[in-house]
């Protein structure tokens, strides 16, 4: 018996019993060493029809081709040649598909195609099978398994142009033929989308490329390809847009780029491209760079949610799931895996660094309260088996025990780790993803380990609308609710929204007895006002008071004047808290018109003015004013009524310029000046020390002449013990505002002169109120743990953060600490040495890690830090108010990196010429940031929406198993992950869900709606 016919005899009872692919693979290796058969021999005889049948191909037979690959018993093209003999395709054509112009080869003796081979049987209907086999054998393509060898990949180019050429022929007959419809219109065109990605696979394989640019692949036919190519792109425009694009771009772009030209080529080629040039500058788009393998890091995610809040929270829900769209690209499982990590690990970061306490407040509060609801909305794409239970299990499996550990280890006395957090967050996050309904309240034992010590909130989850109406119908429920921002269990992100709506209606309703409460005890609380950015936009909570201090006008039937102050600067004294915790803009609160009361004083509330530019209505009310607190000793009603608080508080530098010159020149006594000034620590005038203490400390700077009496104004306000508990509290809450400038005055004063004894126990009081303030700046010893790091200073330390991120991303063990990082570091670099200078380190970097081989993750950090939101930058689209003018003008503002980003690749088609490294990884690195941070668009489930992979699965799951029915061979596990692989599982793997894209969930609106960031 000949190999052949052994070969024959084996195939025959496979097919006949139906023989598994695991038994056939035992005996095949058996077979073959007995009866080695070639490639070529071996793929005609499976792949061809048989004297039984002549139908389509048995589906049991794909699985055993992909055995015979795995054993390397078959090539890929080899199994694409003799597709292409026994294709239906070479019946619609009539033979005609000009295969003589090129040549196959194969085995000893084979024959030029178009011959005698080209008699045999062919397929009824192959459109199925070979849709089927072109995704697997783009799987092993892509995967980097085959081609073998350069002889291989030359193969491969010439069976692609061959099929290429086929369909190519096959589409214009049937042009030409307008009066006779196709019969299998839907296989051929799933075929035709089959064979693309098999191309794009096959063009885009490192070792094809390397042929294609060692000239091993013959000129004619690297011509064939170019020509095919043209033909053959427009065929998937309709069916396949993004195939299309890329091979378009390999033909245009690719292939000639790294084509081997000749020497006289070249030379008459460099003189058009220095004519070209010179009137048509070449753009960053046009670079030709290859991409490094995606890798997601849990550095890069770690990053990212480290910048969101290290200042003012910049939480915008559209914004986070549109940087895990671009980042995850619908990988759905990954996605929530890495958002709790992430969380958990910037947590665990801020308390190994010993972050102050209201920074370890508001991470917990984002992990507990916030991360819950962000999954919630993401977990609504997963599909069965896959659930929210199973990620956040996976996920807690990877959170350090060291640092939060399971109740077990929170009462072992024998632990030697050290429990950080002894109410366990751990707990607290189960409770709360329960809450909304992510794991089952019996599954938190199990993650635990141990039963738990508490149980969800009575009342279950909690709806905004309740607590709307609750604070509506009783004033004092607003009161408990605010206590409830404080809370860790799930519920606080209903609370924040409902107090923000409270709030929004007691403007439009001017309740403003309800609303100075509510102001009040929100200014005393700062922590709360961090907890309420998790969830809304500053806009959404400052607009509304704005706009009713703007519009604030007393009643026709005013009685009392005095509560009304009150009520104005309780809520004036809010929207400053909220300004100058966060260093907000105008723009941020939602500010548009000229005439803006509260833009005025955020502008020009700290300048006192000359008399001459004072109105005779200011001078008439400045002078009430004086005489009032210093002469009358009393404020009496006709005062008040004359002059409305924005009036007053405008006024308030320009009192206290006179104040000073009074107590100066001896013209108002130390008894007078204290009487005075009690008037000012009362709850309806006290939050007027905000633009007074702040003119003060400027004038500091300004007159030393003027100090003494500047420091006795001081010493009577900071130091005032009112037994007025209410004054006490809002007197803390204006200081927290005030203190950061004050203390650098004094400061500078006591410096200036040393001898000076009043200034110390000024700046004792003020102590408490440092460091108030949340917008990422650095302290004076962090700074200078930076500035002083050996061989460079911050660029340097910029550079060892980056390498310390990509070392723990290469190791990310369950019970290491995450690497050292605040997002400061980057922020006071940019600041102190501007966004090009701290660009030109992350780059640097980046190289450099490059070349030791972590390209991939050092990317993804890089790309990380530039598309870190910043305050500034947040939304610089809308206008800023001059409020001195008649016109809008933009904010200024220092250039990001992003934009500087930009700026280094536009110039990197000339820097190619002299550093091509250098060039690519910043083009490199540009696409990945601009790809991450692009507006996403409403996807539609189809393959040109799909990578290489994803369109594998998914195409050969519609049209294998459409065609094969419930015949055998399509259901089992196999080598190539096609079997079992092709169910929901699969399909659900990497995509948002079945038709739809990640915001559907996240409504109407697009993003960066608002001007809140």
């Amino acid at each position: 018996m000949t190999a052949l016919q052994a070969w024959q005899s084996f195939f025959s009872r496979s097919l006949a019993t139906r023989l598994e692919p695991s038994d056939f693979e035992s005996y095949v290796q058996i077979l073959s060493t007995k009866h080695p058969l070639s490639a070529s021999r071996t793929s005609d005889l499976f792949l061809r029809p048989t004297e039984t049948n002549d139908i389509s191909l048995d589906p049991r037979v794909v699985r055993y081709v992909q055995v015979l690959l795995d054993l390397k018993l078959v090539s890929v093209p080899s199994v694409l040649r003799t597709l292409w003999k026994v294709s239906s395709f070479r019946d619609e054509n009539g033979h005609q598909d000009g295969q003589q112009k090129v040549t196959i080869g194969g085995e000893t003796g084979e024959k030029t195609a178009g011959k005698a081979r080209d008699e045999g049987k062919r397929w009824n209907n192959s459109y199925i099978a070979e849709e089927t086999l072109f995704y697997r054998l783009t799987k092993y393509i892509s995967s980097g398994t085959a081609p073998h060898n350069t002889q291989e990949a030359v193969e491969l180019v010439m069976v692609c142009v061959q099929w290429m050429r086929t369909v190519i022929s096959v589409q214009h007959a049937a042009q030409e033929m307008l009066g006779l419809a196709q019969t299998h219109t839907a296989e051929m065109t799933a075929q035709n989308m089959a064979l693309g990605t098999l191309v794009i696979s096959a063009v885009e394989n490192g070792r094809v490329l390397h042929a294609l640019g060692k000239g091993n692949v013959p000129k004619p036919i690297r011509k064939e390809l170019k020509d095919t190519l043209a033909s053959f792109v427009p065929l998937l425009l309709q069916s396949s847009p993004q195939s299309a694009a890329r091979l378009e771009l390999f033909r245009t772009q690719t292939i000639l780029a790294i084509e081997p030209v000749d020497k006289k080529e070249r030379a008459a080629d460099k003189e058009i491209e220095e004519i070209l040039e010179e009137g048509m500058p070449l753009g960053v788009e046009s670079m030709v760079v290859g991409d490094m393998p995606i890798m997601n890091s849990r550095a890069g995610l770690y990053v990212y949610l480290n910048s969101l809040l290290v200042g003012r929270p910049l939480v915008d829900d559209n914004a986070i799931f549109a940087y895990l769209h671009n980042r995850y690209q619908g990988d759905i499982q990954s996605t929530l895996i890495d958002l709790i990590l992430a969380a958990f690990d910037v947590l665990a970061n801020a308390t190994f660094r010993n972050e102050r306490a209201q920074s370890i407040t508001i991470l917990r509060s984002f992990l507990i309260n916030k991360i819950p609801l962000l999954l919630a909305t993401l977990s609504a794409s997963l599909f069965p088996p896959l659930t929210s239970e199973y990620c956040i299990t996976e996920a807690l499996g990877h959170v350090d025990t060291n640092a939060f550990p399971t109740l077990s280890g929170m009462f072992d006395e024998s632990s030697t780790t050290n429990n950080m957090f002894s109410d366990s967050v751990r707990q607290d996050f189960c409770f709360a993803c329960c809450l909304h309904g992510l794991i089952e309240e019996t599954s938190i034992e199990t993650l635990l380990g141990d039963v738990p010590i508490q149980s969800l909130p009575a009342g279950g989850r909690s709806l905004k609308e309740d607590f709307v109406q609750q604070c509506l119908s009783d004033p004092e429920r607003t009161e408990g609710l605010i206590d409830e921002l404080e809370r860790m269990d799930g519920n606080v992100g209903a609370v924040s929204q409902a107090i923000t709506e409270v709030i929004t209606r007691l403007c439009a309703n001017k309740e403003t007895m309800s609303l100075k409460s509510l102001c009040s005890q929100l200014a005393r609380k700062p922590s709360s006002l961090d907890v309420m950015l998790l969830f809304d936009k500053p806009i959404s909570i400052l607009q509304p008071l704005c706009e009713l201090l703007d519009n604030w006008r007393y009643d026709e039937d005013q009685g009392e004047y005095q509560p009304v102050y009150e009520e104005f600067g309780l809520i004036l004294l809010l929207v400053l808290s909220f300004t100058h915790r966060y260093g907000l803009s105008v723009v941020d609160l939602g500010i548009r018109t000229q005439d803006s009361f509260v833009a005025k004083l955020l502008n020009q509330g700290h300048l006192s003015r000359a008399m001459d530019d004072l109105t005779e209505q200011e001078q008439s009310h400045l002078d009430g004013w004086i005489r009032g607190l210093f002469e009358v000793g009393t404020l009496g009603d006709e005062l008040m009524s004359s002059c409305p608080p924005q009036d007053f508080y405008l006024l308030v530098p320009t009192l206290f310029h006179h104040i000073v010159l009074a107590r100066s020149t001896k013209n108002l006594t130390e008894d007078g000046l204290k009487s005075g000034l009690e008037y000012l620590v009362e709850p309806f005038l006290i939050p007027s020390l905000i633009p007074g203490i702040t003119w003060l400390s400027s004038h500091l700077w300004e007159s030393r002449g003027d100090a003494n009496a500047c420091v006795a104004i001081l010493t009577a306000l900071v130091t005032n013990s009112s037994s007025n508990t209410e004054a006490s509290q809002m007197l803390t809450a204006i200081l927290n505002i005030v203190a950061k400038n004050l203390e650098h005055s004094l400061r500078w004063l006591q410096r200036a002169e040393p001898s000076r004894q009043d200034v110390e126990p000024l700046s004792k009081a003020l102590r408490p109120s440092l460091g108030w303030e949340r917008r990422g700046a650095s302290d004076h010893t962090e700074l200078e743990s930076w500035t002083s790091s050996p061989g460079g200073g911050l660029v340097v330390a910029v550079k060892q953060t980056i390498a310390n991120l990509v070392q723990w991303s290469l190791n990310p063990g369950i019970n290491i600490n995450p690497a050292n990082y605040t997002h400061r570091q980057i922020l006071v670099g940019v600041k102190m040495l501007s966004a090009k200078r701290i660009l030109t380190a992350i780059i640097e970097e980046v190289k450099s890690q490059t070349e030791t081989g972590n390209g991939s993750i050092v990317l993804d950090v890089a790309s990380a830090l530039i598309c870190a939101p910043d305050p500034q930058s947040w939304d610089n689209g809308a206008p800023g108010i001059d409020v001195l003018g008649t016109e809008p003008r933009p904010l200024q503002r220092r250039m990001n990196l992003r934009e500087a980003l930009k700026n280094e690749a536009e110039a990197a088609p000339k820097t190619q010429k002299t550093d091509a490294f250098h060039a690519e990884t910043v083009v490199r690195l540009y696409r990945k940031v601009e790809a991450q941070l692009q507006m996403p668009q409403q996807t539609l489930m189809s393959h040109d929406a799909m990578d290489i992979n994803q369109a594998l699965d998914s195409a050969a799951l519609d049209g294998a198993m459409a065609g094969v029915g419930s015949l055998d061979g399509m259901g089992g596990n196999d080598a190539l992950g096609m079997g079992d692989g092709m169910g929901d599982s699969d399909l659900m793997h990497g995509l948002m869900g079945s038709g739809t894209d990640l915001l559907d969930g996240f409504g109407p609106g697009e993003l960066g709606d608002g001007l809140g960031f």
